[in-house]
């Protein structure tokens, strides 16, 4: 008996290739440092952090309502030679931190905006803070 191979195209499923850009992998790197405990916000704890130089990193909002607040964070991260990447809502700073409750529907509802947020701990390397970290030497002031 002779073998019949027959060769069958199967059709590649294509990867859905998102473009990079720090809207999409700032959440990420926030998350794994919020799962290694290194993650704060709110003035008092942000300054401390930069402060002590215990800081690796300092998200800031455009949309911050006290421009003294902006200063600060500012001046100090300028200090100690920390990376500050500014965000453009302080809405989606609170959003990606995870302060916000849900509905039913899984709507969000009470969402918390936060000004400032400092990365004490990125916990492992991925490929999402390589990026961010190059972005923020890029954009440095």
């Amino acid at each position: 008996m002779a073998d019949i191979v027959e060769e069958v195209q199967v059709p590649k499923v294509e990867e859905k290739k998102t473009e990079k850009s720090i809207e999409t992998e700032l959440p990420k790197v926030i998350q794994k440092s919020q799962i290694n405990d290194g993650l704060v916000h709110g003035l008092n704890e942000v300054v401390k952090a930069l402060d002590r130089k215990e800081a690796q990193l300092c998200l800031l909002a455009e949309n911050c309502e006290e421009d003294k607040y902006k200063t600060l964070v500012e001046a100090f991260c300028a200090q100690n030679n920390i990376p500050l990447i500014t965000v453009s809502e302080r809405t989606k700073l609170g959003e990606w931190l995870g302060l916000f409750k849900k509905d039913e529907e899984g709507n969000i509802r009470k969402l918390r905006a936060v000004s400032s947020c400092a990365i004490k701990d990125f916990g492992e390397s991925t490929a999402a803070l390589e990026y961010v970290m190059n972005y923020a030497k890029e954009n440095a002031k």
